[in-house]
């Protein structure tokens, strides 16, 4: 599927294209939920629109900034070159079909919807499991399965909108989370600690001040891999109160050894460390509502959400899109606008869930301010992301 001579620039590489469709469909979803929740406007479905929303945002917007950055970083784990020109199109318009689908699902046999959006994530996994294999790169093949397990959230949402089934909405949108949380968890847990030692080793700190344990590693990924297990077995909820105890403080020491204060100027970096901590939050909100402490699932939920994947995902696509276009490692004008913007939208979410402002007000500014982050985010760098890269190189 790849092709070493692009023909364009958006095309040259995988981050390019789909970094600028996670954004341009992180505005559309949710002006459509806030159009549906506040305004009248009628959702392709003829029930469950809650089912819906949660479908486009962990099976369509996610997959996308997750292949933009898989598709990109497989490339420097393995030499090979990226999947560009005609194979990246294919791979992008089935991604597309399936968000099509899912607009006129209304009017859609539900089995072609389904066949249609459930294509993406299993081509994704298949492709970079073909490339890791050649490679020999058998390290990263963990998030292989992860695609997998994926796909099979994914089915199960569709098994429940098909036959009307609310048992299996509920496993596929819990399974899907669950998973992105652990993708998160791997892909955040490589990269923040080396990001941040390199910054401070170039900017006259102590790289060495950044830690990392392989045992808290593996009982932070450890557990919440386990948390997303129990949760699909429907084990007992002290047992998943338990469990996600454990994986948000096993997270939070992990956080906690990176040292992220020491980067606190360095907004491509503090973003970052932001969204991991939400996954700490979220996990220690989660084991709260399992024990009934007066937290909603709502609130957990919304801090994964709207707080770990919305702020990771706006940061490592900031970043990587300067990085990978041989551009310096610095915000763009505005920017910073951004990340205040996904800060903001958190917070209010999780005070509108927690009951302490109006839902209507709270829910509302908190997805003008998702809105703004991602839009900003298009705006500023579709400019970057069309273009060749600015030392030269290919890609």
């Amino acid at each position: 599927m790849s092709d070493t001579h692009p023909q364009n620039a958006l095309l040259a590489h995988p981050f390019r294209p789909f970094f600028l469709l996670t954004g341009v469909y992180g505005v559309l979803i949710v002006l459509a939920w806030m159009g549906f929740l506040f305004g009248g406007w009628p959702l392709p479905v003829s029930w469950s629109p809650l089912h819906w929303h949660s479908h486009e945002m962990l099976y369509g917007f996610v997959p996308a900034a997750i292949a933009g950055f898989v598709l990109t970083a497989m490339t420097n784990w393995t030499g090979a070159a990226p999947l560009a020109n005609k194979g990246l199109l294919a791979l992008l318009l089935l991604w597309f079909a399936g968000r099509l689908v899912f607009w006129f699902a209304g009017w859609l046999p539900p089995l072609l919807v389904a066949l249609v959006d459930l294509a993406f994530l299993p081509v994704l996994a298949a492709y970079v499991a073909t490339v890791l294999l050649r490679h020999q790169n058998r390290r990263n093949l963990i998030l292989v399965g992860i695609l997998v397990i994926l796909s099979i959230g994914n089915l199960l949402m569709h098994i429940g909108f098909g036959m009307g089934k609310m048992l299996f909405l509920n496993l596929g949108q819990n399974l899907g989370l669950n998973l992105i949380v652990v993708i998160m968890v791997v892909i955040a847990g490589r990269i923040i600690p080396l990001f941040t030692a390199n910054w401070l080793r170039n900017n006259g700190g102590n790289p060495e001040w950044v830690t990392r344990s392989a045992w808290t590693g593996h009982i932070a990924l450890g557990s919440v891999a386990l948390l997303a297990l129990h949760e699909l077995l429907w084990a007992p909820q002290a047992v998943i109160g338990t469990v996600a105890l454990v994986a948000g403080l096993a997270n939070g020491l992990r956080l906690y050894q990176w040292a992220g204060w020491r980067v606190a100027r360095e907004p491509l970096l503090w973003i970052l460390h932001l969204g991991y901590l939400w996954i700490v939050v979220g996990l220690l909100l989660r084991s709260a509502a399992a024990f009934n402490l007066g937290v909603a699932d709502t609130l957990w939920q919304h801090a994964l959400g709207v707080g770990a994947m919305g702020t990771l995902i706006l940061g490592v696509m900031t970043r990587v899109a300067m990085g990978h276009t041989g551009r310096p490692l610095k915000l763009p004008a505005f920017a910073i606008v951004a990340y205040w913007a996904i800060v903001l939208s958190t917070v209010l979410r999780l005070l509108a869930a927690a009951g302490l402002i109006s839902y209507a007000v709270g829910v509302t500014l908190s997805a003008l301010g998702w809105i703004l982050a991602f839009a900003l985010f298009v705006v500023l760098y579709w400019p970057i992301l069309s273009s060749p890269r600015a030392d030269g190189r290919p890609g």
